[in-house]
């Protein structure tokens, strides 16, 4: 058998742009034949995929799921992008998101480690499984990313909005809740915080965790505001902590009010929670995922598009 060398694997992954592993296993295959290799790329239909590498993939779907070995007190939400809201729809692609978040909830994972974590059916892993679709679907797909959450004793609450299938959909919120509490009445004050976590969207948990420069941005506008009001500055800095309170108001989750019932702060609707409970309840963290936010989406024009395949200037 040929010795299938680093640089060999190097060359052909060059070539074809196909996965490292991909090229190992394509060139073992047909002991170290270069064009035998890039052929069984092209006949696995991985090599086409890395041609579809370089596009812009904002679409797709958020997957949320709850380990089920865990008794509700872990969590994973994950997005994976494709090029086009067709892809949503299709069964192969929301299988590839549900079971990848359903493997992402069993453990902490990284994005690498979870690429290469086994994918449940023909495919070895969940990156081989991404690279499998890219070239029955036909559009560039990617693991953009994710988060877990768990709680020694609680619960995690998950909800998708916008949802085209269970659990999958364009919003996903993750919310921790750690108590020893009633686990059903915990279970559902999770799934309306997390629901209102979808709705209002917070930048952070409590104001301590806000980003200082967020904070620090909003101080400077206020300010400025409230010195165009010509007032004396002990007023000045009265109207500033009075704004900064209505800032807080809106951008943290534990200042916001409630948005089902529109008066409760989400604070003082803990506090009734644990009282209601029997036991202590915290918050200890939350995520919002929204499909494609921070991609920069390329816009195309379509007339200019057919023009431009058909030879035509304007």
């Amino acid at each position: 058998m040929a010795e299938i060398t680093a640089g060999l694997v190097k060359d052909l992954r060059e070539r074809t742009g196909a996965g490292m592993m991909d090229c190992k296993r394509a060139l073992i295959e047909v002991n170290g034949d270069m064009e035998a290799a890039i052929d069984w790329l092209r006949k696995k239909g991985l090599a086409a995929a890395a041609k579809k590498a370089g596009r812009i993939a904002s679409e797709g779907l958020i997957g949320a799921a709850i380990d089920d070995t865990s008794n509700g007190t872990a969590g994973a939400v994950v997005e994976i992008n494709a090029e086009t809201d067709f892809v949503a729809r299709n069964d192969k692609f929301q299988s590839l998101v549900r079971n990848t978040a359903l493997i992402a909830a069993k453990q902490d994972y990284t994005i690498d480690s979870l690429k290469t974590a086994p994918f449940p059916g023909e495919s070895a892993t969940v990156d081989e499984e991404i690279t499998r679709l890219i070239a029955v679907i036909g559009e560039n797909m990617h693991l953009r990313r994710l988060v877990r959450l768990s709680v020694p004793q609680g619960h995690v609450a998950s909800y998708v909005h916008n949802a085209v299938a269970p659990n999958l959909g364009k919003i996903g919120v993750l919310v921790a809740l750690e108590s020893s509490g009633d686990k059903i009445k915990l279970a559902d004050l999770g799934k309306r915080l997390a629901m209102h976590v979808a709705a209002a969207n917070p930048q952070a948990l409590n104001i301590e965790n806000l980003d200082p420069a967020s904070l620090e941005r909003e101080r400077t506008i206020v300010t400025e505001q409230a010195r165009a009001s010509g007032r004396p500055e002990e007023i000045i800095a009265k109207m500033v902590d009075g704004r900064l309170r209505k800032f807080y108001e809106e951008v943290v989750l534990m200042e916001q009010t409630f948005i089902i019932d529109g008066k409760t702060k989400i604070r003082e609707m803990l506090e009734n929670a644990a009282k209601e409970l029997g036991a202590p309840v915290q918050l200890k963290a939350y995520v919002r995922y929204a499909l494609g936010e921070g991609i920069e989406k390329v816009e195309s024009n379509f007339a200019a598009e057919v023009q431009a395949q058909a030879g035509i200037t304007g």
